[in-house]
């Protein structure tokens, strides 16, 4: 992350170099990252966003739009602490299922994914073909987002997602509920072959991104290691038990753990919660973040401390979400900062700026 990841040093202080070695001081448990957004005061004032798309297709597969609808994002956005400015290539969350059969579904703020295996007996084995188109979409969007960032910042990792959700993704969730029961070792085999599909498709991508310290930044919730670095999930696993999880998800995400440098699991909701003990049992695992559902409090309310510490006496750092600029002080007093990193959103940038300040004593 060179310093043009921050280019106004006079409004944004935290040079890269620092941001660097902060963010690899969390993964090993020793710091904190504060990401911190804000509203820009002054954005560029002949900033112009790009027409509105005409159709869903274009608003999510046209690279042009997308490179400069991030342009204008950036640049209407206050960088403060370590957060940092880099290119969103997401085609939805999980658009490795459309690589290897699944149809997207397009909708204005997301993508679902078709199911297409309807028979486990006849469905041919699962192939990657990187000619699939598309596939050939999400490189355009990140080589046209990379053309655009010309080294200025980053191109973040789509969110490809792996693991049982993909295979929910291909086959039905609630098909695939029924599969766990009727036909697990179909399911055990499924899973094995989208892991090593996940590690081909990543590395082909990766290699369109890959910065000057081997990394890459991930996408999904704004990560960064200097290596193969990305988030794993199995958001499925809320309606599993904990054998369940452990015989059926666990060996293929401590493969994953093991094949990336820097791992973080997105641990969605209490329904979820019963499988931290598993997650905590694997050694390569670096980093828990923690989702709230919908109509609960928040990332960084006084209910989620426990958890925190418990990940933190687990071995693992913790990423804490959606917490209140008013949250953050109170949150690393009751749990401290070490391994801690906490994505917050402020109003504006006078409320952040401040924030960072009172942040320093931490470090």
């Amino acid at each position: 992350m060179n310093s043009a990841w921050k280019p106004d040093a006079s409004r944004q202080p935290i040079g890269g170099e620092l941001i660097r070695e902060r963010t690899v001081a969390w993964w090993r448990r020793e710091g904190l990252v504060l990401w911190l957004t804000a509203p820009a005061d002054a954005p560029p004032a002949d900033l112009r966003d790009p027409p509105e798309p005409d159709s869903l297709e274009r608003f999510w597969l046209d690279p042009v739009y997308r490179a400069r609808k991030n342009e204008c994002r950036l640049a209407r956005t206050y960088f403060g602490g370590e957060a940092f400015p880099f290119m969103e290539t997401n085609i939805g969350p999980g658009n490795l299922a459309t690589f290897i059969g699944s149809e997207p579904e397009l909708a204005p703020t997301t993508v679902w994914y078709k199911s297409c295996i309807t028979d486990p007996e006849t469905h041919p084995p699962l192939r990657f073909d990187p000619a699939n188109r598309q596939f050939r979409e999400q490189a355009a969007i990140i080589e046209e987002c990379r053309r655009v960032s010309a080294g200025r910042f980053p191109v973040g990792m789509p969110d490809l997602i792996e693991n049982v959700d993909i295979v929910a993704s291909l086959r039905d969730t609630q098909t695939l509920m029924c599969d766990l029961v009727e036909r697990p070792g179909w399911v055990k085999e499924m899973v094995q072959t989208v892991n090593l599909i996940y590690f081909e498709v990543f590395d082909l991508l990766r290699g369109q991104i890959v910065d000057e310290w081997n990394g890459n930044v991930f996408s999904a919730f704004c990560i960064w290691g200097p290596g193969r670095t990305a988030k794993l999930q199995c958001d499925a696993s809320a309606m599993f038990s904990r054998r369940m999880f452990d015989e059926i998800v666990l060996p293929s995400l401590d493969a994953q753990c093991r094949w990336l440098d820097y791992s973080l699991y997105h641990l969605d909701g209490t329904q979820a919660r019963h499988h931290l003990d598993s997650l905590l049992s694997v050694p390569a695992l670096d980093a828990i973040e923690w989702t709230p559902q919908a109509g609960i409090p928040g990332g960084g309310d006084p209910l989620w401390y426990d958890l925190y510490r418990r990940i933190k006496r687990g071995g693992k750092s913790v990423q804490a979400v959606g917490v209140k600029p008013e949250e953050v002080i109170p949150l690393l007093d009751a749990v401290g900062p070490e391994g801690m990193f906490i994505m917050c959103s402020a109003p504006d940038e006078a409320t952040a700026r401040e924030l960072e300040l009172q942040a320093e004593r931490y470090r």
